[in-house]
């Protein structure tokens, strides 16, 4: 057996910033080396951060990409770390002429390995998803080979992130090759209760190649998606080795004794399961193993349970999405109810509360509570408040224009949003919009009125979650959170009956039925995709059915019109559901 000190640089890169990743590729590298790495793994498309969308298809960025790997490569070398091998993901370009359906340049999801001032081998990702978040076919084409270098005695492969969640293709061939370690970049994004999945994955695959893997995912907010590290080590037997935090960045260092290899170098073609031929490029680093050292213990992080998983997945998207964007400050509407009460915890854990601003906006209908639960939540966070009653403004507008029942609720939402989008223009405030997903998905909220904004932090939340995360919070904090207070929520905005408060006695219960029985609902319709006659069965009441799936497929265009949030379900309003709004589709219970 050899050893391998192997590091994993679980980093949250930003899209664009080719320069910025470069630098931190640089300054991750050298801690690797100052920590006795003998590799070191980044994530996929590390360089240019991920997803990138349209910008593959300019030629412009794909070239950009490929001068940036070529330049840090022999930067590596200058400063003194070109010895260190670096595998890490970027945008290349296939040698192939253009052709009907392919996308322009035909650029590549691809992996190099970085070694000695040069680029010593690529590779590219063979599996292209398409669903869910994805829309992989429209960016690249796909890649054939998997390169196998040996470095220190052991034959190490490259796969990409999906060749490792889909059957066949480069993973079925590193068993054949005989493969000592199998390294695997990804960008893989968060959605609830992932992290078992993915443990069972890597050990499924492990075995299949029977080889150790090293599973290294990126962290960090991008627009609607979260990602969350919890990069992971296995043995070739599939039990865990090592494993990073979630949610924060890491170099991940193992120690692993792995087999010595003595495969002959060189170019052989291999029968993938999927049925397609991948082309092993064998490459020698190094040939004679490291001498023998003592082994450090390998860390293994703690795994959050649900609520903090969840909690944590929104401070991050909203943390990246204000920094990665230049925004100093935020600011919300602050009600007294429960929804814009956690969206502040949630800014305020992100960017710390002296940056956060909230506007108590009472009208005609403002209960004394909630002004007063308003209050004093400011006073718990310590955030930046104003108040600015809206009674006069509405009443300003009634007089040039008559308006009754709804119209007259939503132009006292829209008055507020109003508010909100002038503070935002005149200070460079973001506006964070406080609506969940179960107002979403029912059409309860109102159009350029509580929809106004520029991030949506709990606009993936269902409301029974909403008020499970508030309790979470109220009872615990975490590393990395910057409001260092116990119980920032006010117990009556957790516990009062909810309302929008824009008639006398309004309760959201006039509108929808109870929140725990439109969840149950919600979740099957929106996330299990099922039909009328399936939720009937399922044992969902069929009146109810009915009413709800027609409130949630009216509403489909307000949820276009409102703005990106993170996605923390299996299915998000958004990348992941995309349903015509001019449809006369109608799900029947008869």
């Amino acid at each position: 057996m050899a050893q391998l000190r192997i590091a994993l640089a679980q980093t949250n890169p930003t899209v664009g910033d080719l320069a910025a990743n470069a630098e931190r590729l640089v300054a991750w590298t050298r801690d690797a080396a100052e920590r006795g790495a003998h590799l070191v793994v980044f994530t996929e498309m590390f360089l240019t951060g991920y997803p990138v969308e349209d910008l593959v298809l300019r030629t412009s960025f794909v070239d950009a990409s490929i001068r940036t790997l070529e330049e840090v490569a022999r930067r590596l070398d200058r400063e003194g770390l070109g010895d260190l091998p670096v595998v890490v993901g970027y945008v290349d370009r296939a040698g192939l002429a253009p052709r009907v359906g392919q996308p322009k340049g035909a650029p590549l999801d691809a992996a190099a390995l970085l070694h000695k001032g040069e680029v010593v081998t690529r590779t590219a990702k063979h599996h292209l998803p398409n669903y869910g978040v994805f829309d992989e076919y429209r960016y690249f084409v796909r890649g054939d080979r998997l390169p196998i270098f040996r470095l220190h005695g052991v034959d190490v492969a490259i796969a990409v992130c999906e060749d490792l969640w889909q059957e066949g293709g480069p993973v079925s061939v590193v068993g054949q090759a005989g493969a000592g370690l199998l390294v695997v970049p990804n960008a893989s994004p968060y959605e609830k209760e992932k992290d078992d999945v993915r443990l069972e994955l890597c050990a499924r695959r492990a075995r299949e190649a029977g080889c150790a893997l090293a599973y290294v995912n990126q962290v960090g907010g991008q627009d609607e998606l979260v990602f969350d590290g919890d990069s992971i080590v296995v043995d070739g037997s599939g039990e865990l080795v090592a494993r990073a935090g979630q949610f924060r960045e890491e170099l991940l260092v193992v120690d692993l004794d792995l087999p010595v290899a003595d495969a002959e170098p060189g170019t052989f073609p291999y029968d993938a399961l999927d049925g397609t031929t991948i082309t092993v490029e064998r490459r020698v680093l190094s040939q004679e193993p490291v001498a023998p050292y003592p082994a450090a213990p390998a860390p293994v992080a703690e795994r959050l349970d649900l609520p903090a998983e969840v909690y944590s997945a929104l401070v991050l998207a909203v943390r990246d999405y204000v920094a990665k964007n230049g925004f100093q400050s935020v600011i919300l509407g602050l009600s007294g109810g429960i929804d814009s009460a956690l969206t502040a915890a949630i800014a305020s854990d992100a960017i710390g509360p002296s940056r956060v601003h909230v506007v108590l906006m009472p009208s005609r209908y403002s209960s004394d509570h909630s002004l007063a639960d308003a209050e004093d939540l400011v006073a718990r966070q310590g955030i930046n408040s104003r108040i600015a009653p809206i009674a006069e403004i509405v009443t300003a507008f009634e007089k040039e224009i008559e308006l009754s029942g709804l119209a007259a609720e939503n132009l006292q939402a829209r008055v507020r949003g109003m508010i909100l989008m002038g503070l935002s223009n005149e200070h460079g405030h973001l506006v964070l919009t406080t609506g969940n997903k179960s107002e979403l998905a029912t059409g309860y909220s109102t159009l350029y009125g509580d929809s106004a904004g520029g991030f949506a932090p709990i606009k993936d939340v269902p409301k029974t979650m909403v008020w499970e995360l508030s309790r979470w919070r109220n009872a615990h904090t975490c590393e990395g959170f910057l409001m260092a207070v116990e119980q920032p929520i006010p117990e009556n905005s957790i516990t009062k009956e909810p309302s929008a408060e824009l008639r006398p006695d309004q309760r959201d219960t006039d509108s929808l039925p109870p929140y725990e029985v439109l969840d149950r609902l919600l979740d099957d319709y929106v996330e299990k995709d099922m039909g009328s006659q399936e939720l009937i069965a399922a044992g969902h009441d069929p009146a109810l059915v009915t009413r709800v799936i027609r409130l949630v497929d009216l509403a489909e265009y307000k949820r276009r019109q409102y703005p990106p949030g993170p996605k923390i379900t299996p299915k998000n309003f958004g990348r992941d559901r995309r349903l015509p709004i001019t449809n006369r589709w109608r799900e029947t219970t008869g």
